[in-house]
């Protein structure tokens, strides 16, 4: 249900973002007067809603699967339609339909040797996935109010499993992670502009590699140093 209502909430904001860009689109010569487009030496900062889905694969895409998220980045534009940001973004993710979990310490319902009832205060209700890291940008468009772009980016992923009994827990540990995606700013007001992107990740948590899809749209305002 949970994962149901994430898609229906990511799914009406991309409506609702399309829907304006169509409306923009049609605008008049007096709107096109309001935007300032950024220049080099700007920064951006970025408030986005995203979804992300992790693939069947993987110690943590073995066990947990989609779900809704809030993502913050950074940009700055450099020179030669060029950017360099930064990366701060967090989501919950629904355990997978059929997963078990083993319990590390053997003292609850079962023992390190036997699978968790999903139902017992010891077995993981979700998993929380956040991401640190730089990306690069190369953009194209720069002169129009439509900008777009090709990512790739780099990082620290940090999972963390909230329990049903409310307690968390790290069985992981820390990781890294690889990204590559793409995106579109369309301004609208000033240095005002939708941001919104798609990426994959490939995440290197506890010796084994996970791959993540996610959808990103939200707000960039631009600001001079």
């Amino acid at each position: 249900m949970r994962r149901t209502r994430g898609v229906w909430l990511v799914a009406a904001v991309v409506l609702v973002v399309g829907v304006a860009l169509g409306g923009l689109a049609a605008g008049s010569a007096q709107a096109k007067s309001i935007v300032v487009l950024p220049r080099p030496g700007q920064v951006g900062v970025s408030g986005s809603c995203l979804y992300g889905t992790l693939l069947g694969a993987g110690s943590v895409g073995d066990q947990f699967g989609s779900g809704p998220g809030m993502a913050v980045r950074m940009r700055y534009r450099m020179r030669y339609e060029r950017g360099f940001g930064l990366t701060f973004e967090t989501r919950g993710l629904d355990v997978r339909d059929g997963a078990r979990f083993k319990d590390p310490l053997g003292v609850s319902d079962a023992t390190a040797d036997t699978l968790l009832h999903p139902a017992s205060p010891y077995a993981p209700r979700k998993l929380d996935l956040s991401l640190y890291g730089v990306d690069f940008y190369q953009m194209f468009g720069t002169r129009t109010k439509t900008i777009r772009m090709l990512s790739a980016g780099a990082g620290i992923a940090h999972p963390v499993r909230t329990l049903n009994d409310g307690h968390s827990d790290f069985p992981f540990g820390d990781g890294a992670y690889l990204s590559a995606g793409a995106g579109v700013e369309r301004f609208f007001w000033q240095s005002l502009a939708f941001d919104i992107g798609a990426r994959y990740q490939a995440v290197f948590v506890d010796g084994s590699v996970n791959h993540d899809l996610q959808l990103s749209a939200g707000f960039i305002l631009y600001a001079s140093l």
